[in-house]
């Protein structure tokens, strides 16, 4: 893999060609060229064939501004039109046609081939048959739908995720369940109820109001990024109108840029968003104060104040502009092994477990960008942590820290700083993923912080990300995920406001944290995205989180 090789674009494939370098538009060229020099294969302009993907056609016409993401299995003979998608992980393999304007959501299986079953034999020895598959114009197909051979898809019908279509499916329909079943007309024009736990997450109507949202976010995002923008000190970010700037707001306006535009906020070019943030850390210790009057901040010490959260929103922002810290995180670097132990066994994990977790997010973070810049690290240090920290973990909860009605929240919390950074971050299992999950849903239903205008950022995100991770282990209690996921989606999806962006808490008497900021659209632009995976229907945003939420290993995808 290229180092220089920007991986949101096999996720995201259609963000490429209004926002690759030049050295990226020719290194697809070329991809493109070895296809080309191959019989029976047609690509049309603007096409983007993700390195990642397994692209091995026996003949392959594929249109203009059509994309084939990460890890996609396309074998067969497979015709594709102009404007269509086939998202991560799909598979597409037999004899498959499909119109124009056609979206594939991830982990789908269009499967235009079959075994035949004659019983004389092993099923592995029997001849494959295939009918074929045709897909008209304008189809949305959901994620986790799986289509069978010998089906035929008409124009503009929506197939709805987690389908198993085994019929033909007239144009207009919208198709659920398995075996799929005709739900109405699309065109029918009753409005749809956003209930994603019942019969909206199969008649397209979750996609819909996950599109007009992301829509209107983009539309918004240079307004929003604008009336943080002030003339302070040459020009700095706030977090809203009439409050200071600060770090994290600069960190903040990269993140939403990136997710929404798809490159550097406009108030500055690329190269002065790195100089400035760079120009900030502190070479001795390799943390990022706060401003000060004199445009730095007070001495600096790991855990204390927000230098510690800025390893995470500099270190990150700094990445999705291509990248990264001057000077190595020296105060995680020059910790050894055993006074790491002893930073972990002072931490006040009984009273304070969201900031004994939050300790371990910087520091774990810390280590990441040392590593990735290839600054060892003292010696065991970070076998130490993960050590200490799968010898610490609560076996019959799964969380560091025990949860009790009054130290619940603070324990799970604690427990999304915790992983966040070390578990989630180095792409490792969790310990005790079933335990996790009966933990963290008996917060989710604590009406105090989860009931229709009581949830706030932290809240919201630090139950859905640790139920994403843990989704990835377990399928325990899935459909009670589901059924949370949907309630808080419907609820995050109607508090956008105009040319302003989300609040970061849904509640009045919060006092300024109900006011639309940067920190609040940022968080919730990343929340919408986890529930919405949880649910199979991220796709329908068009974006994915790079920054300090996004879903991938960061160290994982550093090696690539």
């Amino acid at each position: 893999m290229n180092p220089q090789h920007d991986l949101s674009y096999d996720y995201s494939p259609w963000t490429f060609w209004s926002s690759a370098s030049e050295a990226e538009r020719e290194a697809q060229h070329k991809h493109h060229k070895g296809f080309a020099e191959r019989p029976g294969i047609t690509l049309g302009e603007r096409v983007f064939l993700s390195p990642l993907a397994s692209v091995d056609p026996e003949t392959l016409s594929i249109g203009a501004d059509s994309f084939i993401a990460a890890h996609a299995y396309v074998t067969g003979t497979i015709t594709i039109g102009d404007d269509c998608t086939v998202n991560a992980f799909t598979v597409v393999r037999g004899t498959v046609a499909m119109g124009d304007g056609v979206r594939i959501g991830a982990h789908t299986s269009i499967l235009g081939f079959n075994h035949s079953m004659d019983p004389s034999g092993p099923v592995f020895k029997q001849p494959l048959t295939s009918k074929g598959i045709r897909i008209g114009d304008d189809v949305w197909i959901g994620s986790n739908v799986v289509v069978l051979d010998g089906v035929t898809v008409g124009s503009h019908a929506v197939l709805a995720a987690g389908a198993v279509v085994t019929k033909d499916v007239p144009e207009w329909s919208i198709v659920g369940g398995n075996p799929a079943r005709r739900i109405r007309d699309r065109r029918d024009a009753t409005p749809v109820a956003l209930d994603v736990r019942g019969e909206a997450a199969v008649d397209g109507g979750l996609a819909a109001a996950l599109a007009a949202f992301a829509d209107t976010a983009r539309a918004d995002a240079p307004t929003i990024l604008s009336r943080s923008w002030t003339s302070d000190a040459g020009g700095r970010y706030v977090d809203r109108p009439g409050l200071v700037p600060t770090v994290r707001a600069h960190c903040d306006a990269i993140e939403i840029a990136d997710l929404l535009l798809g490159s550097a906020p406009p108030q500055l070019q690329r190269e002065e968003h790195v100089s400035r943030l760079q120009s900030l850390q502190d070479p001795m210790s390799g943390l990022v104060p706060e401003f000060g009057a004199d445009g730095l901040g007070s001495p600096l010490l790991f855990g204390v104040g927000p230098a510690t959260y800025h390893v995470l929103s500099v270190g990150y922002a700094l990445d999705l502009l291509d990248s990264g810290f001057q000077h190595p995180v020296h105060v995680v670097a020059d910790m050894d092994a055993a006074a790491l132990l002893a930073s972990l066994e002072a931490l006040p994990w009984r009273k304070e477990a969201w900031g004994s977790g939050a300790w371990v997010d910087a520091w774990g973070t810390a280590a990441y960008w040392n590593l990735s810049q290839g600054q060892p690290n003292s010696a065991g240090s970070l076998e130490t942590l993960f050590g200490w920290l799968l010898g610490h973990v609560n076996p019959s909860a799964g969380t560091w820290g025990t949860p009790a009605a009054d130290t619940r929240l603070k324990v799970v919390n604690g427990y999304y700083r915790l992983t966040r950074g070390t578990f989630a971050q180095f792409g490792l299992p969790v310990p005790h993923a079933e335990r996790l999950v009966d933990t963290v849903l008996e917060h989710a239903d604590d009406a105090r912080y989860f009931s229709p205008g009581r949830q706030n950022a932290c809240n919201v995100l630090d139950v859905v990300h640790p139920l994403w991770l843990v989704s990835k282990q377990t399928a325990h209690r899935r459909e009670e995920m589901m059924a949370w996921a949907g309630n808080q989606l419907k609820e995050a999806l109607i508090r956008w406001e105009t040319g302003k962006g989300m609040a970061f808490s849904a509640a009045p008497e919060s006092g300024d944290h109900h006011l639309a900021s940067l920190q609040g659209t940022e968080m919730w632009l990343a929340i919408v995205w986890y529930l919405a995976d949880l649910l199979g229907s991220a796709e329908a945003l068009g974006y994915r989180p790079r920054g300090v939420h996004r879903p991938e290993p960061a160290w994982l995808l550093h090696k690539l």
